[in-house]
């Protein structure tokens, strides 16, 4: 079993709050990990509503289940019980006992607003992604509170097919196992069609369903772009209200990730459309149909899929970092943009470029040096991450780094 950076986290949060609720998209390993945990650190009773029994149990008495439960319980897959969270409700308000409740959700209940208002001030909600390189590799250290203290000097970069591997195969544990790029492009292709038909299912009754394949596939042709849902909209043939409905799901079931525009205090002067990501690469590269010999002769098509790698592995560092920033995409009206903008609880900024290229120049930092001048004294430094080898200053606060610096060296395998 790898070891996930988030178990510390979510031991913490057990040790202080009544409901812990791990959400992720299916087969990251939430199940994996709470079954653990329930073992030892943290003793609990296991229940999954994957068991048609226990899922008729809470579905015909929420009230009588949540009250059969005697004492710290795990109970995974609870979207698909949404009526529990009113019984959950009334037993943590009859007993606050910290760690009562550890619960798994397939789909993000802070983007489902009644079952998040159920359990405000009772809950606390962490997030498991697909595996990030620094776990594969079996490395601790968060990248995110790296940068907030110095750059990552030490670096050991690796050859572009190796990372390109590294991008088309994604963090799904079950896909690391697959020796050939045929066996994952199957497992991709019948976990999409699992979640659309599964997952999508249990939040909504979704009318012309058959649209969704078709949708998500725009979608990977637009990764690491601008959402703009009213050409969305025009493209696909789905009225705007529905489109919106479509990607409020995408985004409830961690298929999709949007990363806000950074406003500051420069008004109308920025772009405020958000950037669309798929959450893995392994899923985007299989719906554009990107292989590894296409993206080696033609690095122009590996930008949005790097860019997409960088951007979601972030994501994953945030999840377990102890600075905890907030994420953004800058871009102003005249086109001067970055790719990544952190921003911790005090204001200060680190700005993310990412370059797929081998060589870097002063040219690639006009976008963050126009992020330094908005941003002022809050500025920490702006980074620019390519698929070069070496580590190079380009003035006190700037540096181009190889994307390998998001796993420390001394752990890569």
């Amino acid at each position: 079993m790898i070891d996930r950076h988030i178990t510390s986290q979510v031991l913490a949060a057990l040790a202080d709050t009544p409901v812990v609720v791990l959400t992720g998209a299916r087969q990251t390993g939430k199940t994996t990990l709470v079954r653990a945990l329930a073992s030892s650190a943290h003793p609990a009773r296991y229940f999954s509503f994957d068991d048609a029994g226990v899922l008729a149990a809470a579905q015909a008495d929420p009230a009588g289940f949540v009250a059969g439960l005697d004492r710290p319980v795990v109970l995974d897959e609870v979207q698909r019980v949404p009526q529990l969270f009113v019984a959950l409700k009334a037993g943590v308000d009859r007993d606050r006992h910290p760690g009562r409740f550890l619960l798994t959700g397939s789909a993000n209940v802070l983007l489902l607003p009644r079952l998040a208002e159920l359990l405000v001030g009772r809950m606390e909600v962490l997030s498991l992604w697909p595996l990030a390189q620094s776990e594969i590799a079996g490395a601790g250290e968060s990248f995110v509170d790296r940068v907030f203290v110095d750059p990552p000097f030490s670096v050991s970069p690796e050859a572009w097919p190796q990372l390109l591997d590294r991008i088309l195969r994604g963090g799904y544990p079950e896909v690391l196992g697959r020796a050939s790029a045929a066996r994952r492009q199957a497992w991709f292709q019948s976990y999409i069609t699992s979640l659309l038909q599964r997952d999508v299912r249990d939040l909504v009754n979704v009318e012309r369903l058959t649209a969704l394949p078709r949708l998500l596939s725009l979608l990977a042709t637009r990764a690491a772009s601008l959402l703009n849902t009213s050409e969305l909209s025009r493209t696909s043939g789905i009225p705007l209200s529905t489109l919106k409905r479509y990607l409020a799901l995408f985004e409830a079931t961690f298929l999709m990730q949007l990363l806000p525009a950074w406003s500051g205090n420069l008004g109308k002067r920025l772009v405020k459309a958000p950037k669309l990501f798929l959450s893995d690469t392994g899923v985007l590269a299989s719906l554009l149909g990107a292989n590894q010999g296409l993206l080696e002769r033609d690095r122009t098509l590996a930008g949005p899929l790097l860019e997409n790698f960088v951007v979601m592995e972030l994501f994953k560092h945030v999840s377990w970092s102890q600075v905890r920033p907030r994420l953004f995409h800058f871009r102003t009206q005249t086109g001067q943009e970055v790719d990544l903008v952190l921003e911790d609880a005090a204001g200060r900024v680190v700005g993310i470029e990412v370059k797929a290229s081998s060589s870097v120049a002063a040219k690639d930092f006009k976008g963050l040096r126009t992020l330094a001048e908005a941003v002022g004294e809050g500025f920490l430094r702006g980074l620019v991450l390519y698929t070069g080898t070496e580590s190079i200053p380009f003035g006190e606060a700037f540096h181009a780094l190889p994307v390998q610096a998001l796993w420390p060296p001394a752990a890569r395998g």
